[in-house]
């Protein structure tokens, strides 16, 4: 058991020296970084020496009341595998994040709804049942 403990452990000793792979990525070197945060707005930017750059405000709104919230606008940048450059703008408030860039997918138009349709709905509008207190009958 000691010698199966010990044929363990070695290998596992052997494992951890494989080297691990590091992206060059990792580091690369801060050409500009800025910032300034205040209690109730800040903002940001940065730039990388491999083209990564991202800026960011912030401002609280209604600061005080029920329906505070914070508003947020920014903007990312890099290279992507393929070597296409992305760009994301964003907006994030109180509606939610709003992402807008060429790269990002469209939704398609919604389709008409058919005419026939229509005239049911419309039909089920003018011809439902009857309700007592709320309740169908």
């Amino acid at each position: 058991m000691r010698t199966f403990i010990a044929l363990f452990a070695l290998v596992a000793v052997v494992v951890a020296d494989v080297p691990f792979v590091r992206s060059p990525e990792a580091d690369a070197p801060i050409i500009s970084q800025d910032a300034d945060v205040f209690p109730d707005q800040y903002q940001y930017k940065y730039e990388t020496g491999n083209g990564i750059s991202a800026s960011e405000t912030g401002v609280l709104k209604n600061a005080g009341r029920e329906d505070e919230a914070l508003q947020v606008e920014g903007q990312n940048r890099y290279t992507a595998p393929d070597g296409s450059v992305i760009v994301v703008t964003y907006i994030a408030n109180e509606n939610g994040y709003q992402p807008q860039g060429a790269h990002l997918p469209v939704a398609p138009e919604p389709e008409p709804i058919p005419e026939y349709i229509l005239r049911s709905i419309e039909y089920n509008r003018l011809h439902a049942p009857k309700t007592i207190d709320g309740q169908r009958r």
